[in-house]
Formats: C-alpha cells, structure tokens, sequence
C-alpha cells in the first residue's frame, strides 16, 4: 500500500511537471502577451493595444466565422450521420468488422488524408478526371473552387471523413454496453418503427456514454490547423491559420495581437463547450415532452438511409484519397483528363537524400521516443493504482482529457516562450516533450480498460508463490497484456506522426517532420513530390498498427499448440 502511494506520488508529479504545467504555463506566457508584455520585442507595459490591434486585422471577423461554421457544423453533421448510420447497421455489422473498416480512416493523419481530399476533390483532381469529358465535357481542369472554397466545404467533408469514424467506434462501444436487440423488440412490438425507437430510447441512452469524445470532436474542429490549411479558406483562413501565420509573420509586432487571438480562440472553444452543455437540459426537456405525448410520429428509416448513404460516400471518398496518394506517388505523366496516368516513375522515391530521408528519420525518432516516454508514464500510473488499490480517480481524468480539449494553437507559442527561456527549443527534446502532451492521453485512454479489466487471480496466485510486486509486473502482468500494450503504443505513435502545431512551434523550423513538410509542399509544389512525402507519412501509422497485430502473435506463436497437446 505504502509502496503504490509512493509510486501514485511520483507519477502525479511527472504528470503534473510533465504535461499540465506546461499547458498552463504556456497559457500564462500567451496570456501575458495579449495584454501587452513581451520583453523580447520591448512590450514591458500592460496594455489592451493587443485587442485592439486584432479587432482591425483584416480578415478577423471572416476568420472568426468560419472557423465556427466549420467546427459546429461537421461536429453536428458528424454526430447525426454517425447516430443514423449505427441506428440502421447495428446489429447488422459486427462491432469487430466495424472496427477493422474504420481503421485505415482513424490510423491516417489529418495532414495525409486531407492533401488526398485535395487531390482527389481539385478541378484537376481524380473525380473530374473521371468524370471528363465523357460527362463534364471539359478537356482542361475547370474554373472552380472545389478546393480551399470560401465557404470551407471541402473542409466540412475533410473533418467528416475523421470524425465520423471516431464517433462510429465510441458509439460502438457504447452500444456493447447496453441491451439495444431488448429495446427495439419491445419498441416494434409497440408499434414503434426501427428510427424512431433509436432516437427515443437508444440515444438518450448511448449520448451520455460519448459526451466526452464529442468535447473532443468538437474542440479538434474549431481548433485544426493542418487540414484547414491543405483544404480551408485561404484568404482569409479559418482563425487558428490565421493565428498560426501572424504568429510566423516576419512583422514581429503582431505577436501581440496573435497572443490576444490565441487566448480568444481557447475561450471560444470553452465557450462552445460550455453553450453544448447548456443545450442539453433544453434537448432533455424537448425529448421528454415528445416522449410524454406518446404519437408514434413518421417512420424514420428514410433518415437513417439518407445518413447511411452519406457515411458510405464518406468512407468511399476517404479511401480514394488514400489511393490517390499512391497513385500521385509513383505517376511521371499524368495530363488531364487522363483518368490514369500514361506514365510511371519510381523517381520521387529513389531521391531521400533529397529531402524525405532527413524528414522520415526525424519523424521515427520522435514518434518512438514520445510513445515510449508515455507508455512508461501510463504503465506507471495504472501500477500505481493497482498497488494502493484505488480505482480511477475524477481528477486524474480530468487531467488525461486536458490536453485532448484545449486549442493547441492556444499555448504552444507561450510553451515556445517558455523552451527559449531554458535553452531546448527548436531541438528534438522540446519537439518530443511538446507531442508527448497529446500522445499521452492517447495511450492512458487506450491501456486503461484492457489493465483495469485483467483477471487478478493470475497476480494472486503469483503473490502466493512468492513473487514480489515488481516481478509480478514483469512477468505476470505485462506478458499478459502485451496485445493491449501493442495496441497503444501503435495509436500513441500514429498521434505523434500526425503532430503538425508542436513539431511546428517547438522545432523553430528546424526540425523537419514527414508531417511538416508534406504540409509546407501541398500549397503548391509537384504532386508527385507531395504524394511520396503524404504515402511515408500515411504509411508509418498502418505499420505500427500492423506490428501491433504481429508481435504477439509471433511472442504467442506455440500457445496454440501447447494447448492443443494439453487437450
């Protein structure tokens, strides 16, 4: 027990030093320059110049907007598309096969799958090339804004294609937790059609279960930059771009005005958080006065096809994205309308020394020292846990969610602030430190159920032959989770290569990721450049899960036929 204290103890305080603090210091430091004190540019008076300075940017208020209309409105379209299409599938698809479609989608970087949007969505992108001139009639790319539109639709289905499969998989989970087959037999007998006992008796029920991951949802949405870039508005961008670019502005005077925009976009997003939760009560009290009238109301199941049919679209755009990524990757001569390109080339991938080389060693050695620094962290935590015997614990998730629900763009550059002043900025170490602050709620949140579910009675009757806590750790309770383990360092480091902000802020510009380069070329540089660069950066995450898969069943190879001759 004393011993579990102890270890609780340590890993609070690495925690605490390791990644709250650092988010909070970040956001003083931020805080500080929005009201006007920055000594290293000779802002030493307190003063609300910063605001007043943002208020007369150009482009702030457009900004603003659709930074809104794009966060609220795919976070909204993706809850009510991922509800429809669990409502109609459930039980049709098993949770296991769901899962395994939904992989390629939730493993590809935000970075990646949005510059294959862009391919795949540009005048000159693969679906007017199929379409033409058989049935567009062009025979030269169009004069249209399918891409970077001022209305950021393209970049709505982008955020779509990542948020409804994340939904899809926590309404998942969800749904194994309650008696849904028990619900719709008592609702159809009844008399109450498939949708409309799923909007009146499921939901209300799964929605409380997938409250946290839709804050989640929603903050990433308000908050994206790297997608907005590839996809959103140009100019003006959506207002974390914005900030991202006077942040970089050669003028250093308008660091002030980013700082005040950055602390507003983090109090816009907790006021979204915050008006979300003040809608529920009036959507409880809406629901229950539909429930009370007792009507049968319309049949539903048009609506959860309409939402079925788009998630499909979805899903089908998201995966020739992937495959234009390829396909971009090794084309020579690709002219328009070619729905194929005439010729073929290995020579973007015969060149590392060029560029891609440097950008995959940076991108493997940061990945891999984040994820293993969190894996520690976490396994730490939950041993810790066990030992003193206490279950979860509010605050301590508060703390794992922290990262995952504040704007980064919000206190990176006062973290950046904060690294110059102790001497590791623009190194590898504040770049890993920086991505850890999101890996490791990433890994927490993936390891804890599968150590929280193992049976005790293996660690009990290893106590009964003698064996210590720290060798039951090692040989008792680690072997049996090395699936788990796998699973989560593989989704720490497809976190850690998707880190755009971080790599971005922390490196200074000199520590080049697959990531912060294939953004950097998609503005405009050769496709078939771009495509290597996004293939590796998309690649490296199917790997990891791909080793998550096999190195147990290769450490687990001769169980099977142990058993069978125990049989």
């Amino acid at each position: 027990m004393k011993e579990g204290r102890a270890l609780r103890a340590v890993v609070a305080l690495a925690l605490m030093g390791g990644v709250v603090l650092p988010i909070l210091a970040g956001f003083a430091q931020t805080g500080r320059a929005a009201f006007g004190i920055l000594p290293a540019i000779g802002a030493v008076e307190w003063s609300l110049a910063p605001w007043q300075q943002l208020m007369a940017l150009p482009g702030f208020g457009t900004s603003l907007r659709l930074s809104l209309v794009t966060g609220l409105g795919s976070t909204l379209l993706a809850l009510a598309l991922a509800a429809g299409f669990c409502a109609l599938m459930h039980g049709r698809i098993s949770h296991g096969a769901m899962g395994r479609i939904l992989v390629p989608f939730l493993a590809a970087p935000h970075a990646a799958l949005a510059i294959g949007m862009a391919f795949l969505l540009a005048p000159s992108g693969w679906i007017a090339r199929l379409l033409s001139p058989w049935a567009t009639g062009w025979d030269r790319p169009a004069d249209l804004a399918t891409v970077n539109d001022a209305w950021g639709l393209a970049l709505i289905a982008g955020l779509l294609i990542k948020e409804v499969p994340f939904l899809l998989l926590v309404m998942g989970s969800a749904l194994g937790q309650l008696p849904v087959r028990q619900h719709l037999a008592a609702g159809r007998a009844l008399g109450y059609g498939r949708g409309v006992v799923w909007i009146k008796v499921i939901m209300p029920q799964v929605y409380p279960l997938i409250r946290l991951p839709i804050f989640i949802v929603l903050a990433f949405a308000l908050s994206v930059v790297d997608m907005a870039i590839i996809l959103g508005p140009s100019n003006p961008p959506t207002l974390a771009v914005a900030i991202m670019r006077w942040f970089s502005a050669p003028d250093t005077a308008l660091i002030l005005p980013a700082s005040a925009a950055a602390l507003l976009h983090a109090l816009i997003v907790a006021a979204a958080i915050g008006a979300w939760i003040g809608a529920e009560p009036v959507a409880k009290r809406i629901g229950q006065w539909w429930l009370r009238r007792g009507g049968r109301g319309h049949r539903a199941e048009p609506g959860l096809w309409a939402a079925s049919a788009v998630v499909m679209g979805l899903m089908a755009a998201g995966a020739l994205a992937l495959l234009s990524l390829l396909v971009w990757s090794f084309a020579w001569r690709w002219s328009f309308p070619q729905a194929l390109p005439q010729s073929w080339s290995l020579k973007g991938w015969m060149t590392p020394g060029s560029g891609w080389g440097r950008a995959l060693e940076a991108t493997l050695i940061i990945g891999i020292a984040a994820t293993v620094a969190s894996l520690l962290l976490a396994i730490a935590w939950l041993e810790g846990e066990d030992r003193a015997r206490r279950g979860r614990a509010t605050w301590a998730q508060a703390l794992i969610y922290l990262p995952l629900l504040v704007p980064q763009i919000g206190f990176l550059y006062g973290l950046n602030v904060l690294f110059l002043q102790i001497g590791i900025s623009g190194g590898l170490l504040a770049v890993i430190w920086a991505q850890m602050l999101f890996v490791f709620p990433y890994v927490m949140i993936a390891l804890s159920d599968p150590w929280r579910a193992l049976d005790p009675h293996h660690l009990r009757a290893a106590a009964a032959l003698g064996a210590g806590p720290w060798r039951r750790l090692f040989a008792v309770k680690l072997p049996m989770l090395i699936r788990p383990l796998m699973v989560a360092a593989a989704i720490g480091f497809a976190v850690s290569v998707a880190q755009y902000l971080p790599t971005l802020f922390m490196g200074a510009g000199r520590v080049a990721t697959l990531t912060t380069e294939a953004v950097t070329l998609a503005s405009g540089s050769d496709r078939r450049v771009v495509g290597v660069y996004a293939v590796l950066q998309a690649g490296l995450p199917f790997l990891a899960y791909g080793a998550a898969l096999l190195v147990p069943a290769f450490v687990y190879r001769n169980r099977r036929g142990l058993l069978g001759g125990a049989g």
